[in-house]
């Protein structure tokens, strides 16, 4: 089985350099656009079935991808983006600037980040994104032959890393912009990063 792990198309706020974390941001212009050329480049695969995060970015940018495919499209809340907590909202340019931002190892130093008021911590990330692929896509695995996942960009790394075994402090190594598609390969019950 192989699947087909997207990001999102761009948003307003990444585009401004804020954090969306759980906070409902539509696509922007450019995002549609980025959403229709993963389409293009995705449109011979013969998808069976589809999931994606509730949050309208994810969700819009799978309908555009699956275009006229009549296959089920499923929201999973355990793809959803981390969760910021107050910070949602916040310039990442600014705040990687400042150590004494609760989110500045966030992206410089994520083995030390300790999550901000009612934001999750990396462990809750990969403990959802985890459990995820372990009850709903392993049993798919002699059901169909191509998923499609659209989710985020912590989100998305967090399921990468922990299949290419890379540790929390290289956190940001796999480079995922907006409506970046990752390989995934299922077999015997092993993922592989194709």
């Amino acid at each position: 089985m192989e699947i087909y792990l997207v990001r999102h198309g761009e948003t307003n706020w990444n585009k401004e350099f804020r954090f969306q974390g759980q906070t409902d941001i539509p696509l922007n212009e450019y995002g549609i656009e980025l959403a229709q050329g993963a389409a293009a480049k995705l449109k011979e695969i013969p998808f069976d079935i589809a999931f994606c995060s509730p949050l309208c970015r994810a969700v819009e940018t799978a309908k555009i991808i699956l275009g006229n495919r009549q296959i089920p499209l499923t929201p999973d809340k355990r793809l959803m983006e981390i969760s910021f907590g107050c910070k949602e909202g916040c310039n990442f340019l600014e705040a990687e600037k400042d150590p004494s931002d609760p989110i500045y190892n966030f992206l410089k130093n994520p083995a030390n980040y300790e999550a901000p008021e009612g934001a999750e911590s990396f462990q809750e990330l990969y403990n959802r994104s985890g459990e995820f692929m372990e009850q709903v896509i392993l049993p798919l695995e002699n059901q169909y032959r191509n998923v499609l996942i659209v989710a985020h960009g912590a989100l998305n790394r967090s399921i990468l890393n922990s299949i290419a075994d890379i540790p929390l402090k290289d956190f940001w190594q796999i480079k995922l912009p907006n409506c970046a598609i990752s390989r995934i390969r299922l077999e015997n019950g092993v993922f592989s990063l194709l």
